[in-house]
């Protein structure tokens, strides 16, 4: 996916596939990576794409992005019916709603939620049966085989949910797609158990939301707009800063800090960009009453805030009648800040399990690295938990991974840290911001600011030398968490959930006998594991013969709901066993 291309409406994408002759759709994929490879040049608020030495093609966003089939122009001779328009479109990442970001005062989002329906309406319905559809196609052909043509399908019926209101499965279903594409493209940011995540979410608010109400259904349907609600006179502390950079084509930074209470609140700077605008986003003057502070500054310094709108999420609004000062910061040793660390670890986790905030404050000690196939992860001690810190971005234009690489030459070194929750069967978290680990009253946010070999400790860095990490061996209470999860039977169960995802229908339909691991599951006492685990291999074999021996039709309900069924205990288990990891 080119990061020049300026984003495309998902309706935009959806129309003009739609346009598409049968013979042209069947060449839509091929034609998106022969567009991948033209050059790009961007004029304003024009892009050009060279389709050949005689032919532009342009996208127009006025606005950052495109948001009308007739701003993707070309100049061939089959225009407008021709391909190259649908494959720029495809080709370019997928806008967000508009209104996706406009603040709401509290009032006329309580009223909204009164006036809704208790029950989905026959319009909601007809909308997110067409998601419904959509995605159990790209369930069943996989990444492989969900090209363009099954993306476009899936986006159209993404705007027809956001049209009747049902915002959740509209952004969770244009998550898939972009996710579908960074798989497709090989994206070293790709990862699967995001997409199976995304995959997981949508038939899930697919599955409830037709017999939802009340309560439920208002969760089920989210919300188009973040609702901000008054919250007077603020006094914020700084706490860190990290970098914002999307598969979507987003990118910025983002501030947390915190109140005397121990509230966090975020000062956001995201906007259409790249990997240069969440490196320099960290020095633009945060966007919040008249202060002149960055978003760097901020991350160590604290703020006032009159007349302040908060949403649910805590992101502060920047609304006209907001006023806000530079005040003083405190240390994270120092309160109130520093009763953050204090709650208990577990109860962060549960917290964070439950929906809360994933945000983890932890006190570790460094314990060397590890490899893994994503890249080496740091190696720490939490209060007797073995943990593994890894790198929230792996963009080489941003400095977490040689970050962790030199804190891991830094063995024994006992820091402050914020990470961001991993949910696996063993601890795991991205590691945000640190204290410096020479320098105790510095703080680190790890996507911003570089180390060098001089910060770590002499111990850690011969004179002269450039520090290098050596792996050590986890240590044993480590080795045996780490086997044991490895070991679970449900990863038998586990890895056919994933595979479907990659392969689709065609992988889990291959002969073969899935009894012994059945069996295996059954004597671990997974009884429902390996009934979930037969039903599915049952459903993706289930191709019946009509009475001439013809293959009948496939049923993609059965399939998605026999792989929704088996995500969903995966999910819940997986819960339980990482809330399970992180007790000492």
């Amino acid at each position: 996916m080119s990061p020049q291309l300026p984003p495309v409406a998902p309706a935009v994408t959806a129309e003009l596939v739609a346009a598409l002759s049968p013979r042209l759709r069947k060449r839509l994929d091929s034609g998106i990576a022969k567009l991948a490879d033209r050059p790009v040049v961007r004029d304003g608020a024009v892009v050009r794409i060279a389709v050949d030495d005689d032919t532009d093609l342009e996208l127009h966003a006025p606005d950052g992005a495109v948001r009308g089939a007739d701003a993707v122009r070309c100049g061939c001779l089959l225009a407008p019916d021709c391909l190259h328009r649908a494959a720029a479109a495809s080709l370019a990442p997928v806008a967000e709603d508009t209104d996706s970001a406009a603040p709401q005062d509290h009032s006329a989002a309580e009223e909204d939620a009164a006036q809704a329906p208790e029950t989905a309406t026959p319009e909601q319905r007809a909308a997110v049966r067409a998601v419904q559809l959509a995605t159990s196609a790209v369930l069943e052909a996989g990444t492989d085989g969900a090209g363009a043509v099954l993306q476009a399908e899936l986006l159209r019926a993404a705007h027809t949910a956001r049209l009747a209101g049902l915002h959740r499965a509209a952004a969770t279903a244009v998550s898939v797609v972009t996710a579908l594409r960074a798989a497709r493209a090989a994206d070293p940011a790709y990862r699967l158990t995001d997409l199976a995540a995304g995959l997981y979410e949508v038939l899930s608010v697919a599955h409830r939301l037709p017999s939802a109400s009340g309560g439920e259904l208002t969760a089920l349907r989210g919300s188009a707009r973040q609702p901000y609600r008054p919250d007077g006179s603020l006094r914020l502390y700084g706490l860190f800063s990290e970098p914002v950079l999307t598969a979507s084509g987003y990118a910025g930074a983002v501030t947390w800090t915190a109140d005397a209470e121990g509230r966090l609140y975020q000062v956001s700077d995201v906007a259409p960009g790249g990997a240069g605008r969440a490196v320099g986003a960290a020095d633009r003057t945060v966007r919040i009453g008249d202060t002149a502070l960055t978003h760097r500054e901020l991350a160590r310094a604290g703020l006032a805030v009159s007349g302040a709108t908060v949403s649910p999420t805590g992101r502060l609004g920047a609304g006209a009648g907001v006023r806000a000062v530079r005040a003083p910061g405190v240390g994270w040793h120092e309160e109130p800040v520093a009763r953050l660390w204090a709650e208990p670890v577990p109860g962060q986790i549960a917290r964070a399990l439950a929906g809360g905030r994933d945000l983890l404050f932890l006190d570790v000690t460094l314990t060397g690295t590890a490899a893994e196939a994503a890249g080496d992860c740091l190696l720490a001690d939490c209060a007797g938990v073995p943990l593994r810190l890894t790198a929230a971005h792996d963009d080489p234009a941003l400095p977490h991974r040689d970050n962790l690489r030199l804190l891991s030459a830094a063995r024994g070194t006992r820091l402050r840290v914020v990470a961001r929750l991993t949910p696996a069967p063993h601890p795991r978290a991205q590691l945000l911001a640190a204290e410096h680990p020479t320098r105790a009253d510095t703080r680190l946010d790890i996507g911003l600011d570089r180390l060098q070999g001089a910060d770590l400790p002499t111990t850690a860095t011969p004179s002269g030398s450039v520090p290098v990490p050596v792996p050590v061996p986890v240590p044993a209470s480590a080795s045996a968490s780490a086997s044991a999860s490895d070991e679970a039977p449900i990863h038998l169960l586990r890895r056919r959930v994933h595979q479907t995802v990659s392969g689709g229908r065609p992988v889990l339909a291959l002969p073969g006998d899935t009894r012994a691991d059945a069996r295996h599951l059954r004597r671990s006492g997974l009884t429902t594991a390996a009934e979930l685990l037969t039903d599915l291999h049952s459903a993706a074999a289930d191709r019946a013969h009509d009475v001439f021996g013809r293959l009948r039709p496939t049923d993609p309900d059965r399939f998605a709901r026999a792989w929704l069924a088996a995500a969903h205990y995966t999910s819940e288990l997986d819960r339980t066993l990482c809330l399970a990891a992180w007790t000492p």
